[in-house]
């Protein structure tokens, strides 16, 4: 494994990285406003998971693919931006029956908000490209420990930081949702303010260069 000065540049960088605000947050805050806590943890989780498969990808070495072809970038980074846009418009366009109050942990709710975020975070090659250009930094290739089992640990230790920060981002959010009234009215404009998010981050991804 890397130096311990090494491990330590690696853990204080991980963590600015995580918990400066970033488009996996507004996501999971996103998901809170419009569907409550528990799918807001179950979409931070979803994520979570969905960032193993980045992982595995970054330790064979598929990440690459991305570089020596641009053209499979764009196709994924486009269908995860049309995937995040229609998740939006989903939310925002719901009718007004269906926004009675909604129970703090819905199962249907959370399994939804799950599987939607493992396909977010899955489609979303800006992950990829980031554990492909992080990791390597602090791999030691002298090491007795192969560099694939090095890129697994590393990234496993990246994807649990980020994933705290996201817990954190939905704690936070549903405080401040708890806060103000629980009307019909407000789950509304709750789950207009979380789908709106949405749309945003599904655009930003496709204009977005690189």
């Amino acid at each position: 494994m890397p130096s311990a000065g090494s491990l330590i540049t690696f853990f204080i960088t991980t963590a600015l990285f995580a918990f400066i605000p970033g488009p996996a947050m507004l996501y999971a805050a996103a998901q809170t406003m419009a569907r409550g806590r528990w799918s807001g943890l179950m979409a931070t989780l979803g994520i979570h998971i969905g960032g193993y498969v980045h992982v595995a990808a970054a330790a064979g070495g598929l990440s690459i693919l991305f570089h020596a072809v641009p053209t499979l970038y764009l196709a994924v980074k486009l269908t995860g931006a049309a995937y995040l846009i229609w998740l939006g418009i989903s939310l925002f366009c719901r009718k007004a029956e269906e926004h009675a109050l909604l129970p703090e942990a819905d199962p249907k709710s959370g399994r939804r908000a799950f599987a939607e975020s493992v396909v977010v975070e899955v489609l979303n090659p800006k992950t990829a490209l980031f554990f492909i250009a992080f990791l390597p930094q602090f791999v030691d290739a002298s090491a007795a420990l192969p560099v694939w089992a090095q890129f697994l640990i590393l990234g496993t230790v990246v994807n649990l930081v980020f994933s705290s920060a996201d817990v954190l981002c939905v704690v936070l959010a549903s405080a401040v949702v708890s806060r103000l009234k629980r009307s019909g009215r407000a789950q509304h404009l709750f789950q207009r303010i979380g789908g709106a998010t949405l749309i945003g981050l599904g655009a930003h991804l496709a204009i977005q260069k690189g």
